[in-house]
């Protein structure tokens, strides 16, 4: 505590610049451009040419993330990032966990100037001042962050490194959360490339109703407008009276979550202008959220619609991986997954019916259906057409 409070008093923050900081090192995870908000305000404040963020997991291959803030914009000219030759021969990244200081005083005036890193990397974009610190945050991530001054300035003072030795802990958290976020988001993503896979539409709606995001089966049904479409942010039944029912069941489903019934579930079916099948929806409750805060939407409703005459499409290779078929007996099962008859099938494969028979016959065996709404059902259970 007395440590904190000497650096906070050598840094000559007042409370409003300290928050202001903080706030922005916490709000880093959740920039387009993560901390891109926190290294400008720390390059303005050092009048700093750049300031660099690197962060790595060591236990993965992958360069990591690197943002930079500079005199020049997001990216050092000639240079689209910090390349892997420099990072391999960059001497900062061996230095302990929590050292903040500059180039000069750990290396020394000379040393400095004639390392390799300097003279092929700093120099000819003039830059001779370096501010380093080094992070191990709790995940496994190691950091780096850098501040760069030109020639004609002057080296980093106390005031500057007891600045970052302050923001030193809650830069470590806020990387934490970084990976945490990051690895929910990607989480997220295979799940939605997953329902679309399925041909499942999902439309989250907000407290009102609107329509926040949708994925692209649902963007795909409203846009064909046969039986539902989204306008104005609102979803819209075909017919009237399955219009009244569907702007019901997304009422009801709004007061089931202020109820904190959130396993309840409103379910119906939407007729076609073509006549066909009608499509199911189903809508469900979002846990209610109560970190919201002001006008932010925060979603509350889930809208899942599937139309019975869509079947998900396996993948053809893992269908043939999976099971041993031929070429032929693959696009034979393909096409009694979409519901195809024997004789439909031999037309649209420019095959004789016996043929057809004979191909599917092969499936049977190797899928062990004995019947064909046996094979439909094993094939669309199959992990093949979560591919």
């Amino acid at each position: 505590m007395h440590e904190s409070s000497h650096a906070h008093e050598l840094a000559g923050l007042d409370a409003r610049e300290l928050s202001d900081l903080l706030a922005l090192t916490y709000r880093g995870p959740l920039e387009p451009t993560p901390w891109s908000g926190l290294l400008e305000a720390l390059r303005l404040r050092f009048r700093a040419s750049f300031m660099t963020l690197v962060l790595r997991n060591p236990a993965h291959d992958r360069p990591g993330l690197i943002v930079n803030a500079s005199i020049h914009g997001p990216h050092l000219p000639g240079e689209p990032s910090y390349s892997e030759h420099y990072y391999s021969i960059c001497p900062f990244l061996d230095w302990p966990a929590g050292q903040v200081a500059s180039a000069d005083q750990v290396l020394g005036d000379e040393p400095w100037l004639a390392h390799d890193f300097y003279r092929s990397y700093l120099q000819p974009l003039d830059l001779r001042y370096v501010l380093a610190a080094n992070l191990r945050t709790e995940a496994g991530m190691h950091c780096a962050l850098f501040a760069c001054r030109g020639h004609a300035a002057a080296d980093f003072d106390a005031a500057e490194r007891a600045l970052i030795e302050l923001l030193r802990p809650h830069l470590q958290q806020a990387v934490d959360l970084h990976s945490t976020v990051d690895e929910l988001d990607s989480e997220r993503l295979l799940y939605a490339a997953t329902i679309d896979r399925l041909l499942v539409g999902t439309a989250i709606l907000d407290e009102t109703g609107r329509v926040m995001r949708s994925n692209q089966a649902a963007q795909r049904l409203f846009a064909a407008r046969d039986g539902l479409e989204c306008r104005q942010e609102r979803l819209h039944a075909y017919s009237a009276q399955d219009n009244r029912d569907l702007q019901k069941a997304v009422q009801t489903v709004l007061q089931q979550r202020q109820q904190g019934r959130d396993e309840s579930v409103e379910v119906l079916t939407l007729s076609r202008p073509t006549g066909e099948v009608p499509l199911n929806v189903l809508l469900r409750p979002i846990a209610l959220n109560y970190e919201g805060q002001g006008k932010a939407r925060r979603p509350a409703v889930a809208v899942f619609i599937r139309d019975p005459n869509d079947s998900p499409q396996a993948s053809r290779h893992l269908l043939r991986s999976l099971f041993q078929l031929t070429r032929t007996e693959t696009e034979v099962a393909m096409l009694m997954m979409d519901g195809l008859t024997l004789d439909e099938s031999a037309e649209r494969l420019c095959l004789s019916r016996n043929t057809v028979r004979a191909h599917l016959r092969g499936v049977f065996a190797k899928t062990g259906a004995t019947r064909q709404a046996q094979l439909v059902k094993t094939l669309l259970n199959s992990v093949a057409a979560l591919a």
